[in-house]
């Protein structure tokens, strides 16, 4: 079965009434200019020439906040789309918007017009954390749209921002478990990126927002993986794409092109930790150590750029890996503990 894609059509910043304190979207996207019915049909018309399982692709309108557009400008774009959805289409259409933009007017027209799936950026459910980060919206809008999302029948989704300024490791972990109430289909993991001329970026240069360290940022996200992939909650994305307009502006914050890996190799460093610690293992010896785990993970067992072989070498432990089909993701098997002569 081909796995899902989307056909990305950006509307950067359109429709927000606040400017949050992180937000940058022309450089997050690299995207300036407001896409037209003309746009999403020539963009839609290459995709079905490029697309071999259009059964599994949806038209996704990413970038902005969709449901506080001009109404006429959103049924414009949504028009535009619903050509190319149904039989012999697209599977729907995706879009991402605010929590305090969804009522069950606009879920209506957006069932008519073919969209199957809605994101929501909830980025933190501590309205401290919002309110410090000029969000506009509390938690309880979040909660109460992702409910009605769920009754309209769409797919819901939950977009996560780690690391905000007034954040602190037990709110992100208290966010952690709001979210496993609320249930979404999909989530994405963003941790925090500090972009020049944004609000978070005055506050960066003033010293009022010092950010976690990395190390612990990682920890964070690598939980949320772990807990929402036991779930059953699809992580669609875990750590800002990749992209030369980030790089290039970014003062600060938790950007790394394999954010992800590094969130992987520490859930099973934390694994293998744990397993160890039941073995009996002496700090003065050395050890050779074989594990199993699931053949298309084992580099995130060694760690992105062999970080987790380092890291138990410096504790005594030469570590390998095997590769074994029966074993699921994130989990890893002992197989052989020996003691080095």
């Amino acid at each position: 079965m081909s796995s899902h894609s989307n056909i990305s059509i950006f509307v950067p910043h359109a429709g927000c009434p606040f400017k949050c304190s992180f937000c940058d979207q022309n450089a997050i996207s690299g995207e300036t200019e407001l896409p037209h019915a003309e746009d999403v049909r020539r963009v839609c018309e290459q995709a079905k020439r490029e697309i071999a399982s259009p059964e599994n692709t949806e038209i996704a309108f990413f970038g902005g906040s969709f449901t506080a557009i001009d109404r006429g400008y959103m049924t414009e774009l949504l028009d535009a789309a619903a050509e190319y959805v149904g039989e012999g289409g697209f599977k729907g259409i995706r879009l991402s918007t605010r929590p305090d933009f969804i009522d069950g007017e606009v879920l209506d027209l957006l069932k008519s017009r073919g969209v199957t799936a809605i994101e929501l950026g909830a980025q933190s459910l501590d309205d401290g954390v919002l309110n410090a980060n000029a969000r506009g919206h509390c938690s309880e809008d979040i909660i109460r749209s992702s409910r009605l999302i769920k009754q309209h029948g769409f797919e819901l989704g939950l977009q996560i921002m780690s690391g905000l300024y007034k954040s602190t490791p037990e709110i992100e972990r208290r966010n952690l478990r709001q979210v496993l109430e609320i249930a979404p289909d999909t989530v994405r993991i963003y941790p925090v990126v500090i972009i020049k001329g944004t609000a978070l970026a005055r506050l960066y240069e003033q010293g009022s927002f010092v950010p976690m360290p990395f190390d612990d940022i990682v920890d964070i996200c690598s939980e949320m993986l772990e807990a929402f992939d036991m779930a059953g909650i699809k992580v669609i994305k875990c750590g800002l794409h990749a992209s030369e307009i980030v790089e290039r502006d970014m003062l600060g914050g938790f950007y790394h092109p394999a954010f992800r890996e590094l969130c992987e190799g520490r859930i099973y460093r934390r694994k293998l930790e744990s397993l160890l610690n039941g073995t009996g293992l002496k700090a003065e010896q050395k050890y050779d150590i074989t594990v199993s785990a699931a053949p298309s993970y084992i580099s995130r067992v060694y760690g992105h750029k062999k970080e987790n072989s380092l890291y138990f070498r410096d504790r005594g432990i030469k570590l390998r890996v095997l590769g074994d089909a029966d074993i699921p993701k994130y989990e890893i098997k002992i197989k052989e503990v020996k003691l080095c002569t």
